[in-house]
Formats: structure tokens, sequence, C-alpha cells
């Protein structure tokens, strides 16, 4: 077996002991966020949208217009939507 050296050692037990703080940062900051979204739901607020808005400020607005030109095939694919999507520009031309 392998052992490593002193310094070694105390290295990856100083980073050990930092990702498990961090684990725990993380851990309180779910719970302030998972608190901000009761408060949001006691106010009248619908959860559930708030969510998709806050994963939509996430993504650029090219990301946005692409995720939901694919949205628009596959709900025209299942028959959920009535018209045939349009394809964005920057796609038909890397079709062509």
């Amino acid at each position: 077996m392998t052992t490593l050296q002193v310094s070694s050692q105390k290295q990856l037990r100083q980073l050990i002991e930092q990702i498990e703080r961090l684990e725990e940062e993380k851990k309180a900051l779910a719970g302030d966020i998972r608190d901000k979204y009761l408060e949001s739901k006691a106010l009248g607020f619908d959860v559930k949208i708030m969510r998709k808005v806050i994963s939509l400020r996430k993504k650029s607005q090219t990301d946005r217009q692409e995720e939901e030109a694919v949205l628009a095939v596959y709900l025209h694919a299942l028959g959920m939507l009535d018209e045939a999507p349009e394809a964005p520009s920057h796609v038909m031309d890397a079709a062509e």
C-alpha cells in the first residue's frame, strides 16, 4: 500500500476540511433558499413559475431561443401544437 508524505497528508486533510465547511455552507444556503420560496408562496406567488423564471435568467437569450425552438418541434411532433414551428435563421444556415 502506498502512503502519502506528511506534507501531502496535511494538504489532503486541509482540502477535506475545507470541502466539509463548504458543504455545510451549501446546506445552510439551501435552507435559506427554501425559506424564500415558502415566503413567496405565502405571499401568493407561484413558486413553480418563479423557479422557471430563475432558470431562464441563468441562460443567454440565444440558449433560451434554441430551447424554445426545440420544445416547439417536440410539441408539434406530439400533436400538442397546431402549427409547425419556424426554424430560427441560424439553424437554417447550419442546415444548408
